[in-house]
Parts: structure tokens; sequence; C-alpha cells
């Protein structure tokens, strides 16, 4: 059954574009090249935690999107979005291990006047390098001419509530000029502003340079951290006076690490190493360390060790109001508070089970009582359903990583 659009790639990347696109009323098909989110999908459920909830994939389902497995699908529509995740590799650099396979399975079937974008974080130049080859060797069309190719970074703000698909600005950089105006021909049905790129190249680095500049600011604030922690200075109401400067500002905040899908990229191929990204890369992956230290430092000046002590984290997840794990810091820091022998235990309201190294992390019940009864609190992400004044009088002892509870309340960051 033909389709005007296929999303390649059913995870965090390819979701929420086949949400946007269906309740927009474009008819819209799924593939994966691994067929267990189809299933997932097809079932009503979500195959990864967030970004979209059951009622709302039930909703994209209701609205006429489909799941499938079946690759032939790809060969019935107007427009193809390549979502396919690329991690970070062994070498730091981003594999396209996934963008490859979905690349293939569309060449096989693509039909002429078809538009192609890339939504994937990818290096700059993979548009009009790897991902046209492997498009025109599999197809025996050109790209530019038999068929349209475009690239387009995804800009997602999973939970948010001021930030959604219609409102976000999408940038595009086609590799012709009729390219670029056939991918703003279908953008336009799904969002209220299109900003052209130069090209392809210029497009992959807007994401490049989007995702670098949140993990290098996160990593200024967060030395400024430690560093107003060792002076006795209050960082959070440094931040408060700050962001009143109504230029040259933008305000970031600390926290026990830097989680999400967007990694940052400190090498680009075989070009020069961004060094500022590496050591902020650096000065972030040590902040699970920094929150450790501080949680013992805490217990040992209130007569306790971590040795044996019950510690409870709140928040699990990279983001708050979010079941989404991807990235989050709570891992490494349950990991070394066990390695330091304490009892560790969590909250959140998100995240109904939880292991580390294989083994089951006990879940509160109670927040109260946990609190009541834990030598520590840690609160690692600021959920809303979190009564962070009523918390801090129930625990013996609170640390606050996100500088959410009142002042005086908690020890903060």
């Amino acid at each position: 059954m033909p389709a005007d659009l296929a999303v390649i790639g059913l995870g965090h990347h390819g979701l929420p574009l086949a949400q946007a696109a269906t309740a927009a009323g474009v008819d819209t098909i799924g593939y994966d090249t691994d067929p267990r989110p189809v299933a997932e999908l097809a079932a009503g459920r979500s195959p990864v935690d967030g970004p979209l909830t059951v009622p709302e994939i039930r909703r994209m389902l209701a609205g006429g999107f489909r799941p499938t497995a079946d690759p032939a699908e790809l060969g019935r529509v107007r427009t193809a979005v390549l979502c396919a995740p690329t991690p970070l590799g062994p070498d730091r650099a981003l594999d396209l291990t996934a963008v490859t396979d979905a690349a293939r399975a569309l060449a096989a079937r693509l039909r002429p006047h078809t538009t192609v974008l890339l939504e994937s974080p990818v290096p700059p130049g993979t548009t009009e390098g790897l991902l046209r080859e492997l498009l025109e060797t599999g197809s025996g069309l050109r790209a530019g001419r038999d068929f349209h190719l475009a690239y387009s970074p995804g800009r997602l703000d999973p939970g948010s509530r001021t930030h959604g698909f219609a409102g976000t600005p999408k940038v595009i950089g086609g590799l012709t000029p009729a390219c670029t105006e056939a991918a703003a021909a279908f953008y336009g049905r799904l969002t209220d502003k299109v900003v052209r790129a130069r090209g392809p190249r210029e497009a992959e680095t807007v994401k490049l340079l989007e995702t670098n500049f949140r993990h290098v600011n996160i990593a200024l604030v967060n030395e400024m951290a430690v560093l107003c922690h060792e002076l006795g200075v209050d960082l959070w109401d440094v931040i408060r006076c700050a962001e009143t400067k109504p230029f040259g500002f933008q305000a970031f905040r600390p926290g026990p690490g830097v989680g999400g899908h967007g990694v940052p990229v400190d090498t680009v191929g075989a070009h020069r190493p961004l060094r500022l990204v590496e050591l902020a890369g650096q000065v972030n992956e040590r902040m699970p360390r920094y929150v450790v230290q501080r949680a013992a430092t805490l217990l040992n000046e209130h007569g306790k060790s971590a040795r044996g002590a019950r510690i409870l984290l709140l928040g699990i997840t990279y983001k708050p109001d979010l079941p989404d794990r991807q990235g989050s810091p709570a891992d490494e820091i349950a990991r070394r508070l066990m390695d330091l022998g304490a009892a560790v235990s969590y909250h959140d309201p998100h995240v109904p089970d939880w292991r580390v190294r294989e083994l089951p992390v006990p879940r509160a019940d109670s927040l109260y009582e946990a609190a009541a009864h834990a030598d520590l609190t840690v609160l690692l992400q600021h959920h809303r359903t979190y009564d962070l004044q009523g918390l801090s009088v129930k625990a013996q002892l609170l640390l606050d990583t996100r500088g959410a509870t009142p002042g005086g309340a908690a020890h903060r960051l």
C-alpha cells in the first residue's frame, strides 16, 4: 500500500518524526532493519524508554501509522527519512553501521523522484559521500538528477512542553538547490519554519555545533561547581544573578553528569580533533566520581563511613519526568558507591526496575520512609512529583546535585 513517508529507524530519532508526520496527516510507515521495535510498536508499546508514551503510540496507530518489517514497503513512498542511531565507537568517532544498513535497505528499492533525507547525527560529508554512494550503487539512480538527497539535523527536546516539533525550526541542506526545495516542501508540512543551509555539509555541521555547544557549556558550569564549593561560594546564586544579563550569557546548570542521545564528538574522521570538546568531555565524565566524593565527605562530616551506609538515589533518568536512562550518570554513581561498601537503593517514579552490574537495585516504595531510613539521600534528577521541601525535612542528610531544593534545605553540588 503506497505511503507518503517512510521513517527508517524506529528509535529515539525516528519515533518523534513519525509522530509529527502522522499528526500532520502524512500517510506514514515506520521501518526498521531490526524487527523487534516493529513488533513492539504494532502491539501498541514503545520499543525504547521514551520519547513517546504508550497512549501517544496508540494515537499514532489510530491515526494511520503503520510499523513494518517488510523492506518492499520502502519502494512505495514519496519521501524516506533515515533516522538510524549513530553511537560513539571505541575510537570516539560516530559509528555509522546502522545508517549504512538502512541506506542499503532503501537503495535496493529506491524509485525515481523519491526524496531521501538523513537526520541521524553524522560527520560532515556523510550525506554527499557515503550515503550518496550507497544509494546510487544500490539503485542505479543518480542523486540530484533521479532522486532528491538532503540532510536535516534532528532537533529533539524530549518531554518538553514548549519546544514541540512544529515550533522548532528545521534546518535543511540539499545536494542541489532542487534537492533543498524538495526537502523544504516536505518539512514545511510538519514545522512552522524551514531554514535553508548552503548544502548538506553545512547542515551536518549544525548538528555537530549544537551538540558540542551543550556539552562545552555544561562542562564550564561543572568546573565552576567544583571551584565554588572549594571557595565557599553559592554557585546557584551566581547563576541566578548572571542570567539577568540581557546579552552575552546563557544560563547552564551543573549536574552529576551529562546524559542524553546527543553525544559530543571531539574527533571528525581524519580531521583535527576538537580540543575544547575533548577537554569538556573529560570534565563531564569526572562528575559522577565527584558526586561520590562529596557523598563520602558528607557522611564523614556527620560521623559516618561510606562503608555500610544506606544511600538512597533519587531520580535515575537522564532528564526529568521521562523514563529514558540513556547516558544517565546514575549507573556509574551507584557502582562507585557500591565499591565503597555502601548499601544503595533508589526511587524513581518512571523506572520500576533497575539493575547495576546485572544485579537488581532495591526500589523504595515509600519515598519519605526511605529518605528517613537512609543515612544519605542524593537527588540526581528532579522529577516534578518530588516535594523537595517535604523531602528535606524527612531526610537525615540530603545532597542535591541539581540545585532544586530551597536555599539552606540541603547540601548542594
